[in-house]
């Protein structure tokens, strides 16, 4: 792949890159490898100063260190949004790259889940990563060059059960990406959807609020994903870092869209999602997550 930049003056200004929610998980070990490629990285978080912090620990950079910033972002605050974008472009101009990495998630069925859980899940993973992206868009059209990587999950590929309201916040997110692919590429950017699979991260762990009823009629269905979940997180799940080396393969991209997944598991859902119909595909997640059969809780 040809690098992404093509500007005259390349060899002299390093590239820069945008990564919302950098100071945890899976966007701070991107800040982390991506500075270390010689990226200008702009990590965007709630907590710029504690998130700094941690960064420059991990990096050995100086507080005074221009490839190294801080920016406060809030996504589901437009305000936030609006300053951290004007902060973004006060300090790098228009971003050779934008990272939606930021999410939060919530476990319980569809009808358990408070709704104002779910507005909270399309507040931070679909409309607020839309307004950034707009608060962006002028200055990067008007470069000419910029990529938009939108992180997803295996719930954006199809929807599982007890994580309907992430699901489909994920799903919004790249339904939207794939509309803005086609927007945006007359203007020389690009967009990457990029499926996460199951990766050592407090998305995954106890830290994740489950607001189901244990005692309840989905109860079942709890605990028969709980168990497998837990033996799959076990098997699967990978270092971030090997997520952060994924990132920084698909920022050198220079076509107007691409779909990748990273990670054995949402390999293999995806292929699956391609290849089985909708039907065989649901009676496989059923038996993945070990739920009960059709009909199999139906009072007498």
């Amino acid at each position: 792949m040809q690098p992404l930049d093509d500007r005259e003056d390349s060899w002299d200004e390093p590239r820069s890159v945008v990564i919302t929610g950098a100071s945890r998980g899976l966007g701070l070990a991107s800040a982390i490898h991506l500075y270390g490629l010689g990226w200008r990285v702009v990590a965007a978080m709630r907590s710029p100063d504690a998130g700094l912090e941690r960064l420059r620990e991990a990096t050995g950079a100086r507080s005074d260190d221009p490839r190294l910033i801080g920016v406060r972002l809030d996504l589901q605050d437009p305000a936030s949004i609006t300053a951290a974008a004007k902060a973004v472009e006060e300090a790098v101009g228009a971003p050779d790259a934008l990272v939606h990495n930021a999410g939060i998630a919530a476990v319980a069925c569809a009808e358990e889940m408070p709704f104002e859980v779910w507005e909270q899940l399309f507040a931070t993973n679909f409309f607020g990563p839309v307004r950034l992206t707009n608060e962006l868009l002028p200055s990067m059209r008007a470069a000419g060059r910029g990529r938009i990587v939108v992180i997803s999950s295996q719930g954006g590929i199809r929807g599982m059960p007890s994580i309907s309201a992430y699901s489909a916040s994920k799903a919004a997110l790249e339904r939207w990406a794939e509309s803005l692919a086609n927007e945006i590429a007359p203007f020389g950017l690009g967009v990457t959807i990029l499926v996460s699979g199951t990766f050592q991260t407090e998305i995954i762990t106890e830290q994740t609020p489950h607001y189901g009823n244990m005692n309840g009629p989905y109860a079942r269905q709890y605990a028969g994903i709980d168990r497998r979940g837990r033996l799959m997180v076990g098997r699967l799940a990978n270092p971030p870092k090997r997520f952060a080396s994924a990132l920084a393969r698909v920022l050198d991209e220079r076509g107007p869209f691409s779909r990748r997944a990273v990670g054995l598991d949402a390999r293999l859902l995806l292929l699956g999602s391609r290849l089985l119909s909708g039907r065989l595909l649901h009676h496989s997640i059923r038996l993945v997550m070990a739920l009960p059969r059709h009909g199999g809780l139906k009072e007498n």
